[in-house]
């Protein structure tokens, strides 16, 4: 007859998990015995490493009971339960363990392989580490939304950026602007405002020529507002010359910077 202590030992736990199973109802608690004593059989034993087993093998506590009652089929077929449950699980943290790896490339937390790809190639075109972070931020709240239209919409960034050197000028001003310091009481300094101007012209002539062409159709995203709205909004929560810049587009006769559209002219 073994004591507690010796039970423990032989089945590979802890004397505080044999009481646990003791205080849950697991494992039957003997009587103690004429010393004072509660000793254990070969069954308790038995039972014990039945349950340790189970218990490592990831079934819960409050299942095993009722695993070790059962007949033959019945615990094959808890069994493939848990088998399953424990597969969700794995796929679960193999997705965990991705996107914990992904923090350690930066720009892949929550954004597709394409926009880190647009990154990149951000990179390579010159412009600052401030916008690209910026521009992470953005996509993350783009790819939220509509997850199946990234690649579509990459793509088309990405022909714009090899076509169109304008774009190209866009990204490196803005670079430009915003490793700047701000002046005094955040008032713009002269060379500082013709930066603006000149981003303003460009941003200015890009909606032109999209709207030439079809560009500034969204499509069917076009009637959700919320995403356009909120990328605008971090752009001024980032950066509050961005309210500057919006103000000289307005002047030009545009309103927006993700979805630039026309003002239309009041009636005469």
């Amino acid at each position: 007859m073994l004591t507690i202590g010796q039970l423990a030992a032989y089945a590979g736990v802890t004397v505080r998990t044999v009481r646990h199973y003791h205080q849950i109802g697991l494992l039957p608690e003997p009587e103690r015995d004429e010393s004072g004593y509660r000793r254990y059989g070969a069954k308790a034993v038995v039972s014990l490493i039945k349950i340790r087993t189970l218990a490592n093998a990831g079934v819960p506590l409050s299942r095993i009971g009722l695993m070790l009652e059962a007949d033959a089929a019945t615990f094959a077929e808890a069994v493939q339960k848990i088998d399953d449950h424990l597969r969700g699980e794995i796929e679960r943290l193999e997705t965990s363990r991705k996107q914990i790896a992904q923090l350690a490339a930066g720009d892949s937390l929550a954004v597709p392989p394409e926009v880190t790809f647009y990154l990149d190639r951000l990179r390579e075109l010159g412009v600052s580490e401030q916008i690209v972070k910026g521009e992470v931020d953005g996509w993350i709240l783009v790819a939220a939304r509509w997850p199946d239209r990234i690649r579509e919409i990459i793509d088309e960034k990405l022909d714009e950026l090899g076509r169109n050197p304008q774009t190209v000028r866009l990204y490196r001003l803005l670079s430009e602007l915003i490793e700047s310091d701000l002046a005094d009481d955040e008032r713009l300094d002269e060379r500082l405002e013709e930066r603006l101007e000149e981003v303003a012209d460009i941003m200015v002539d890009l909606a032109e020529q999209a709207d030439a062409s079809g560009g500034n159709d969204f499509g069917d995203m076009a009637h959700d507002e919320l995403p356009f709205d909120l990328v605008e909004s971090l752009a001024l929560e980032n950066d509050p010359r961005v309210r500057r810049l919006l103000d000289m587009v307005r002047e030009r006769g545009w309103t927006g910077w993700v979805r630039p559209e026309r003002l239309r002219k009041p009636p005469d």
